[in-house]
């Protein structure tokens, strides 16, 4: 059901419109003169306008380029993209052409015809929900974008060593507790490289299973084994003149670190089945929320391998030394989920920020983002105190 607006100084006009449109199962509302109409629209979001040319007070050019200016208001974000049908009982082509250009989405002719009214409101409605649709896209395209929130001290010494190590070639091992933010870490590494425009290729080291990692890797030729129907490039050829963040390499199994580390070694790699060496030109970046000095020292990971990752070790900090950064990262996440959700950005206040910074997280980053997505969902739209013990 869609939230529809009719401005037309003829009564007759107006309640034909709301009929038609109630009909079909639409909510329609009406204004008696321009003024009325762009006071409503000003002061309530609609899904369409229909709106007369020839009106007292106001009329209906003025309401159009008064609607297709942006608001401040935030319960209001996005009335420049209503659809407006401009009404006129006057059939000037001049008129019709000047309503298009201010941004008029249909230009409709008194006798209003049934059919002509209905095809127009349906595709006027769709119009909205494409442009809609089209600007939460872009909202979670530009998301991805990898970004490091704060302005804590440990968050600083982190930004500092990933500015220095990312314009050269050498290894960095990022390490730190599960959901701090070291994929994060990784792609700004990578965004802000020489390899920025080459690929980035991302492996789960703990997602695949021991027997597959090595095909994973370094690939395989038909054949090799049961299920290898076809030659196949590793992550190492995939990442080739770009980077390979490798995450969780704590979990690889021996047998693949060993071949990691000639592959690191040599810069060629050898797919499963195959005895011919390929050269690849790769930037290693590793990751683990693993104590690999105790690996080692159990015998799970070898010493030769953590010194050659090792380069540059960044460790990234837990969310529990970082608190006073929470007020940053609420207001990121919330405009980074509302934006998805294509709603008005909530407002966290003073209190419920304090709460948020009592809470002990040991999920992280990635628990306080899911605690506020939990809270742009289930509370209003300013977020207390209150919301917080609820369902935090």
């Amino acid at each position: 059901m869609a939230k529809i607006l009719i401005i037309d100084d003829e009564r007759g006009i107006r309640n034909t419109l709301r009929e038609i449109l109630a009909d079909e199962g639409h909510e329609a509302e009406v204004a008696e003169n321009g003024k009325q109409g762009l006071e409503m629209a000003q002061a309530k979001a609609y899904d369409l306008i229909f709106s007369d040319i020839k009106m007292p007070e106001m009329d209906g050019m003025e309401v159009l380029k008064a609607l297709k200016e942006p608001t401040p208001d935030p319960s209001l974000e996005g009335r420049e993209d209503c659809p407006v049908v401009m009404i006129s009982g006057h059939g000037d082509v001049e008129t019709a052409v000047q309503a298009l250009k201010a941004g008029a989405y249909d230009f409709l002719l008194k006798p209003l015809d049934l059919n002509r009214i209905l095809i127009t409101t349906k595709n006027a409605l769709e119009s909205k929900t494409l442009k809609q649709e089209t600007k939460q896209l872009r909202k979670k395209i530009v998301s991805k974008g990898a970004t490091m929130v704060g302005e804590s001290a440990a968050i600083l010494r982190v930004r500092e060593i990933i500015d220095k190590v990312a314009p050269t070639e050498a290894r960095v091992l990022i390490t730190g507790p599960n959901g701090t933010g070291k994929e994060v870490v990784a792609h700004l590494i990578h965004e802000n490289s020489a390899r920025a425009n080459g690929p980035m290729v991302e492996v789960n080291c703990a997602a695949i299973p021991s027997e597959l990692i090595e095909s994973e890797l370094f690939g395989h030729m038909k054949g090799s084994f049961t299920g290898a129907v076809k030659d196949r490039a590793g992550k190492f050829e995939q990442a080739d003149g770009g980077t390979l963040f490798l995450d969780e390499i704590g979990d690889m199994s021996l047998a693949a670190q060993t071949k990691v580390l000639r592959a690191l070694q040599e810069n060629e790699i050898t797919r499963v089945g195959s005895d011919k060496a390929i050269k690849v030109n790769v930037r290693v970046l590793a990751a683990t929320n693993k104590n690999l000095a105790d690996e080692i020292a159990k015998g799970n990971f070898r010493e030769d391998l953590f010194h050659r990752l090792n380069v540059i070790p960044i460790a990234v900090p837990a969310l529990n030394d970082r608190l006073e950064d929470i007020p940053l990262l609420v207001d990121h996440f919330a405009e980074q989920i509302c934006g998805e959700q294509g709603i008005a950005k909530k407002i966290f206040d003073d209190e419920a920020i304090k709460a948020l910074q009592s809470k002990n997280w040991t999920g992280n980053i990635r628990q306080l983002r899911n605690v506020v997505e939990r809270l742009i969902i289930l509370a209003g739209n300013e977020i207390s105190a209150a919301d917080v013990e609820a369902y935090a």
